[in-house]
């Protein structure tokens, strides 16, 4: 787990005579951090993000709210940044390039896909009157020595949206963390930049590019626009792309693909079932995968595999699904109906601890067996969540809720959400489920034994359709430069085939696994990427977080998570290209998403001085 870091103000060293002449470095490090460090800085700061975080740019299949909230972002931004008193500074909303469309890190427009509209919208008609926003400080030496910078943060955010709040020393809210508190950390340390280079009189040589760019939460398309445009290339020679890294410096990227599994199990099986065990196969491709990624710059081998989104449970591909149901049916129920068991809560107690149920009494003991024993199996790969560890607290009060329905049991699935990166501190509902599943499925002739008819496991809490037999798994596999993508789509598609196979071969059943499961991948394909180390932009990163008190002498690695960084890496390979933010990766995507005005205000001491160093 990420160590969580604590940026608290420092006293400030008294300057030395030599120090004190207006325009020396220490003389201007020391200025902007009298500046950052006080009560009106930090106010600005939490203003400025609760009222980005206050508009909802989550995807929309109508684009033209997405247009608005776009537009409405900007607005904002064009108002603090219009009025910095920066020479030739200007600022553009440079539209998004249809012809994106045929570039082969073009993400497919998923979320313009409507029952109405199954085919969703070309790119043309997504991307009509939308547009990135850049923000030029011009140098007055830009083909000179030094190094012309382009900073790069997105304003989108995922889905679900909730408003901010502030409380105490942090903002909450989506987007707090991924990604608009560091769009207000880039905002801002221009701003101080402003004043402190006015003041001592300091030109700017090199150019500063900063980009506010959509879309990257969908696949990064925003981007995409900007790394083609080759005339805007000649404005910059590195970037950094601004995500919550937890104020470290990453050279190098971990890829990502998000796959969608429909299932179409045959006639008198379960969708629920075959899902389970195609779960199970893509879970162990996914260590297989992490086994053979041994990586200089990715020594933690952050090799994750998500899955977001089951039927009507989840809301995102990379978004840790955190709360699933399912029931099961004993169909030959004997008597009538019986009302639910009435207990301490709506769902029954701690995992069926001194419950007993009036339904099937004879088959209960039977089901909380295999639940138990599911759960155990999941526990041993994955850790218990509902303890304490690391100096936490639980993250669960427990793992799933029982309660009797007619003619059986529902069970609620419980886990943590968040971002797929942080999945080892997080909990997986539909993985938890699917343990739970596999148990089931194993021993149940033993269950139908004691029932005296077929026992039936359907997903969510209603009643079954006894038409249904599809059922749609999507998620997220990680993968270092170690493996192509191309590789790494294939053995998930085997390995979707493989656990359908598993599933089928058990009931005696023939059917090849590609005749149940459709593996494709339309919607973020993000290759890894590994930069140098010790290059030149890393070495000034270096320098600025040293004279901004965040390097630690830490061993430079990439990040464990992707990002829009890999579409600037894979179209300018000679290029350096970092990756570097506030906020903890645990936080993204989390129901808790949250950003601490400490580590914000400490990212844009780094960013005024890694661009003091590079472009003056």
């Amino acid at each position: 787990m990420r160590r969580k870091l604590s940026i608290r103000p420092r006293t400030l060293p008294a300057l030395a005579p030599r120090a004190r002449r207006r325009g020396t470095p220490e003389a201007l490090r020391q200025d902007i951090l009298k500046r950052t460090r006080s009560q009106s800085f930090e106010h600005y700061l939490k203003s400025l993000l609760m009222e980005l975080c206050r508009v909802n740019t989550t995807p929309n299949p109508d684009v033209s709210r997405m247009r608005a909230a776009e537009d409405a972002c900007f607005h904002i931004i064009e108002r603090e940044l219009g009025a910095l008193p920066f020479s030739g500074a200007r600022l553009e909303r440079r539209p998004i390039n249809p012809a994106i469309q045929s570039h082969p890190h073009y993400s497919l427009l998923h979320f313009t896909k409507t029952t109405e509209r199954p085919g969703g919208l070309s790119a043309r008609e997504t991307y009509a009157g939308r547009a990135n926003l850049l923000y030029l400080v011009p140098g007055s030496a830009p083909g000179g020595p030094g190094q012309s910078v382009a900073l790069n943060a997105h304003v989108d955010v995922v889905a679900p949206y909730f408003l901010p709040r502030c409380r105490r020393r942090a903002v909450y809210g989506r987007g707090a963390c991924d990604d608009k508190g560091p769009v207000v950390g880039i905002v801002a340390a221009l701003k101080v930049l402003a004043e402190v280079t006015g003041k001592a009189g300091r030109s700017w040589r090199k150019n500063v590019l900063a980009m506010f760019v959509v879309e990257e939460e969908t696949g990064g398309n925003g981007s995409l626009s900007l790394a083609i445009d080759r005339e805007l290339k000649r404005l910059y020679d590195c970037v950094v792309v601004s995500e919550c890294t937890g104020l470290r410096i990453h050279p190098a990227n971990r890829g990502a693909v998000w796959y969608r599994a429909e299932m179409k199990a045959p006639a008198s099986t379960s969708p629920l079932e075959l899902c389970s065990f195609i779960i199970e196969e893509l879970e162990k491709e996914g260590r297989a995968i992490r086994a053979e990624s041994r990586h200089k710059l990715f020594p933690q081998r952050p090799v994750q595999t998500c899955h977001g989104i089951l039927g009507p449970f989840g809301e995102h591909p990379s978004r840790i699904c955190g709360e699933v149901a399912f029931t099961i049916r004993c169909e030959r129920a004997p008597g009538s109906p019986i009302p639910p068991l009435s207990t301490r809560d709506e769902w029954g107690e701690r995992r069926g601890e001194g419950l007993v149920s009036r339904v099937h009494p004879t088959v209960f003991p039977a089901v909380l067996d295999c639940l138990e024993a599911g759960l155990a199996e999941y526990i041993g790969l994955y850790g218990d969540k509902t303890k304490p560890a690391e100096g936490r607290k639980p993250l669960l009060a427990h793992h799933y809720n029982l309660r009797d329905i007619d003619g059986g049991w529902a069970v609620e699935v419980h886990g943590v959400a968040g971002h797929m990166g942080a999945i080892r501190e997080r909990d997986g509902a539909l993985t938890k489920m699917a343990h739970l599943i596999r148990s089931l499925v194993v021993s149940k002739p033993k269950l139908e034994a004691l029932a005296g008819g077929p026992v039936r496991l359907d997903l969510g809490t209603a009643a079954p359709s006894q038409a249904s037999t599809g059922l749609v798994l999507e998620g997220g596999q990680g993968f270092l430069p170690t493996h192509s993508l191309e590789e790494v789509k294939e053995r998930l598609r085997r390995a979707a085939c493989r656990g359908a196979e598993n599933y089928l071969r058990r009931l005696g059943r023939p059917d090849k696994g590609a005749e149940v499961v459709e593996v494709t991948y339309e919607k973020l394909h993000n290759v890894a990427f590994d930069g140098k180390a010790d290059s030149p932009t890393m070495r000034s990163a270096i320098a600025a977080a040293k004279a901004s008190g965040l390097w630690t002498n830490e061993p430079v690695v990439g990040w464990t998570v992707s990002c829009d960084a890999r579409l600037f890496a894979a179209e300018y390979p000679d290029m350096d290209v970092l990756t570097f933010g506030p906020g903890q990766l645990i936080h993204a995507h989390s129901d808790a998403e949250q950003m601490t005005v400490d580590e914000l205000r400490a990212a844009v001491e780094f960013w005024a001085l890694f661009l003091l160093a590079m472009a003056t």
